[in-house]
């Protein structure tokens, strides 16, 4: 299974990530969960423009994540290999460990400021939806890679676990990210075993104390477990705010104004209050969000 993966791997990702995409954004138009405040035609091009670049990005780099599980799967080395699993649980541990080290380095993106320059261009979208679940800066990007690769060699993860569980982070990452209304039985069920649009949504809310909650892009549990988990946004799902209170104009939605956002510093007057941790916050945010 694992040469087969790393074989085809840019293959087997880009047909993933396009099947989800266009799967989800049928759905969204079938059973939106909410009212679009801007036309995709705005949004879109400056969304799926990041994805293209953090991807030639990616590809522009001399190793890959694949690449370097692979070389220390040979050698043997880290946390899984020296307890001598099987196997089929030595992928199953590397998926979990890497989807707790993603929830981790999210809150910590939320709570360094300089983290936040970067991290804010996500939550600064107009609308919630499946192109927002890959709008992420390039450095952040680079920096995400960077913790992975740190991860990867402490733990000895398997090649086939890195290559699983970016795709499959890659998909559940678009699929918390749609504007779809499930149905609210399903969406009970569904919280105790994948993040879910709703569940998410919360997180990308004005409101600071519930932007700083639902952390996870994949696996709900930790969120629960570090006590960041909140269950519904303060105005429902269909009066909650979407975005920060600071770029919100159209023109901030494209390309070139993206990547230049981290070096922009507006002024507004409720941006420490709801916008994230530019004031320097800490570990208040646990507490708040509880």
């Amino acid at each position: 299974m694992t040469e087969t993966l790393l074989a085809h791997e840019a293959a087997i990702r880009l047909t993933a990530f396009v099947a989800v995409l266009v799967l989800m954004a049928v759905l969204e138009a079938a059973l939106p969960c909410r009212q679009r405040s801007v036309t995709r035609w705005v949004r879109w091009p400056g969304n799926l423009g990041i994805v293209v670049l953090n991807t030639a990005l990616l590809r522009l780099l001399p190793v890959t994540a694949a690449v370097v599980a692979l070389v220390v799967e040979g050698q043997g080395a880290g946390l899984l290999p020296a307890l001598g699993l099987p196997p089929w649980a030595m992928i199953v541990a590397a998926m979990v460990l890497l989807d707790l080290a993603v929830y981790l380095q999210h809150v910590l993106f939320h709570a360094v400021p300089g983290l936040w320059r970067l991290h804010r261009m996500h939550h600064a979208d107009l609308d919630f939806d499946v192109t927002t679940g890959s709008r992420f800066h390039p450095l952040e990007i680079l920096l995400s890679m960077a913790v992975k690769l740190a991860v990867i060699v402490a733990i000895g993860a398997p090649a086939a676990a890195v290559v699983l569980f970016e795709i499959t982070l890659n998909a559940t990452s678009m699929f918390n990210h749609a504007n779809v209304r499930l149905p609210m039985a399903l969406d009970r069920v569904l919280r105790w075993i994948v993040v879910t649009p709703d569940m998410h949504r919360v997180h990308h809310s004005i409101r600071r104390p519930e932007t700083d909650s639902n952390y996870g892009f994949n696996l709900p549990w930790w969120d629960r477990v570090f006590g960041t988990y909140r269950a519904q946004p303060a105005d429902g799902h269909d009066g909650m705010t979407i975005g920060l209170p600071i770029f919100r104009s159209v023109r901030d939605s494209r390309l070139d104004q993206l990547l230049l956002q981290p070096l922009r510093n507006p002024s507004a007057p409720r941006d420490s209050d709801a916008a994230g941790f530019p004031d320097g916050g800490d570990a208040r945010h646990l507490r708040r969000a509880g």
